[in-house]
């Protein structure tokens, strides 16, 4: 019983840090250019090779 009041916080505690470091990362733009990351992806332009 002794092991629960230990595992409780520190899994709440470790969610919180999950959550804040997810917040955290949206507020700094990091998912701004879905769209274009997908058609990127595709494009023949950028294959094997840079440009020269």
């Amino acid at each position: 019983m002794t092991a629960l009041a230990w595992l409780i916080p520190i899994s709440l505690t470790l969610g919180l840090l999950g959550l804040a470091a997810f917040l955290w990362t949206l507020r700094s733009r990091q998912y701004d250019d879905p769209e274009g990351d997908s058609r990127r992806i595709l494009s023949d332009e950028w294959d094997d090779h840079p440009r020269p």
